[in-house]
């Protein structure tokens, strides 16, 4: 049986974690801004909370995510709730990182969604080491 924890000790493990959390509603609108998501990508919590999360999609492929983004609120479905996903993003400097995450899909009393929580971790630096490595041995091949 879980215990029950109380909602300021959620608050401060969502807080003090690295990573990035991050809620977006069924609009896809930012409503929960952790610390490790301002260290991540630069935005203070004041600067993203009520804003579309178009603030960390890159251009390019947000019409992609938005067709999924959409089509999971409406069919309650997600297939990547069980799996790590690496995807790039947008800092607040407009520089480009990587990110691997997993997403909760959250749902009200009904079922129905009502939004997506995102833990995200950059993992920028790993994937340019292996990218170095990748030419490396390429051009050790050829």
């Amino acid at each position: 049986m879980r215990q029950h924890l109380d909602e300021e000790l959620l608050q401060r493990i969502v807080e003090g974690a690295p990573e990035a959390i991050i809620f977006a509603d069924r609009e896809g609108i930012i409503r929960l801004w952790n610390a490790g998501a301002e260290a991540i990508f630069g935005y203070e919590a004041h600067e993203t909370l009520g804003k579309s999360l178009d603030l960390i999609i890159p251009q390019n492929l947000r019409g992609r995510h938005w067709e999924g983004y959409h089509r999971v609120m409406e069919t309650g479905e997600a297939r990547y709730v069980r799996w790590l996903l690496s995807v790039p993003a947008l800092r607040k400097d407009g520089s480009r990182i990587s990110l691997e995450f997993s997403i909760v899909l959250l749902r009200d009393a009904d079922g129905a969604p009502e939004g997506v929580a995102a833990i995200m971790r950059d993992v920028t630096q790993r994937w340019k080491e292996q990218k170095a490595l990748r030419e490396q041995l390429a051009a050790l091949k050829g």
